[in-house]
């Protein structure tokens, strides 16, 4: 399985982006994919997670203004972020884990985001 993250950047305060995460290979050992973020010198947090099924999850601060979704059909899952502040500037992980597993198997590259005027 491979997984290739999109969609980071620069953006202002109170502003929006869409992180995308296209998964390749064996797809169809995959059930949970999601997200988490890391800044410079702080532990990787998780963000938010959606099942083959959709059952989904989120870190309880971004529920409300972080919203996960997955189209299985193109392997790929969405995050879209909305009012967006300094604290959210960070390097977002996409991730994948196969059927009954506890911890993610496997990573996306990473991509920035960065919040600022």
């Amino acid at each position: 399985v491979q997984l290739q993250a999109s969609g980071g950047g620069l953006v202002q305060p109170g502003g929006y982006l869409r992180l995308s995460c296209a998964g390749s290979g064996s797809m169809v050992t995959i059930d949970v994919m999601g997200w988490y973020r890391q800044g410079s010198g702080k532990r990787r947090e998780l963000v938010a997670s959606i099942t083959r099924g959709g059952k989904i999850d989120y870190a309880g601060s971004l529920k409300g203004r972080f919203t996960i979704s997955r189209d299985n059909a193109k392997n790929t899952v969405y995050l879209q972020m909305s009012s967006l502040n300094s604290e959210d500037t960070d390097v977002y992980y996409c991730y994948a884990k196969v059927w009954g597993s506890v911890w993610p198997d496997y990573w996306g590259q990473g991509t920035q985001v960065t919040v600022s005027s």
